[in-house]
């Protein structure tokens, strides 16, 4: 039986030389609030379900008082023919063990490569001791010319000594995009390390970059307007699960590397 359930929505649309953004819950769920919010700016259509045994086994309580299996979610945002169009990457958990986190980021390239996309950008954060007035972005990637297109007075490439491994699909995606000579770069946000906090002022910062760098024309102030809703949500969902995943992760890593890790995606 296969591990990877894809249930496609619809017709399969041309695309023109996609970029896929990744954000996935990790720390201060930053990569999910940001990719969440782009969704939903730029009313991007979904084109897959995916669910797994890998998992958590767990299920959600929604607001119908109905169960929903943990999910992750492919979205696609067409522009015009001379601009480049958006894969988003979003879910409510990641794969939950090494093998799997592997399997999971292969098949996101083979979908990348289908739809002859060259570029990915990944988003998480990066856990401090205590809540950043102002949170940085820094960023790394699997080649130096993607670091140089996207570099500028917001974003800070120099990551070594900052962080530790970047453990998860976050890390994965930009390493093994390099084997297929796709151009892959992660951005990563400072914000507070707790399990239970929101990094939305994180998200905030890399959706300026984002904005910036691709031209999306999104309005920044309505994610201000909208925190509330979003922590309630994200609640709901990612407290169940994400110190879950994130200790698992980091136990197993520890375990192998004998070091403390501080980071994952």
């Amino acid at each position: 039986m296969s591990t990877w359930k894809i249930n496609e929505i619809g017709k399969r649309p041309k695309l023109n030389k996609p970029l896929l953004i990744e954000g996935l819950p990790g720390i201060g769920n930053v990569g999910k609030v940001a990719v969440d919010f782009l969704i939903d700016e730029l009313k991007a259509k979904k084109l897959y379900e995916i669910t797994s045994y890998t998992f958590p086994h767990s299920v959600f309580v929604n607001e119908d008082n109905l169960v929903e299996l943990p999910m992750i979610e492919v979205f696609y945002k067409k522009f015009d023919r001379k601009r480049q169009d958006l894969l988003l990457l979003a879910g409510d958990v990641q794969p939950m063990d090494e093998v799997s986190n592997y399997e999971f980021s292969d098949r996101l390239l083979d979908m990348v490569q289908q739809f002859k996309g060259k570029e990915i950008i990944t988003l998480g954060g990066i856990g401090l001791a205590e809540v950043p007035k102002k949170p940085k972005v820094y960023c790394t990637a699997n080649n130096k010319k993607i670091i140089q297109k996207y570099k500028d007075g917001m974003i800070n490439d120099k990551l070594y000594g900052v962080v530790g491994p970047i453990v998860g699909v976050s890390g994965l995606l930009v390493g093994l995009a390099k084997r297929r000579k796709i151009d892959a770069i992660t951005f990563l946000a400072e914000t507070y390390g707790h399990p239970m906090y929101l990094g939305i002022k994180g998200a905030r910062e890399i959706l300026k970059v984002l904005d910036k760098k691709l031209k999306l024309k999104i309005d920044l102030n309505r994610l201000d307007k909208e925190i509330k809703d979003i922590e309630s949500d994200m609640m709901k969902k990612t407290e169940q699960f994400s110190d879950v995943a994130r200790q698992t992760a980091l136990g197993k890593l520890k375990s192998k590397i004998g070091k403390e890790v501080d980071y994952i995606g």
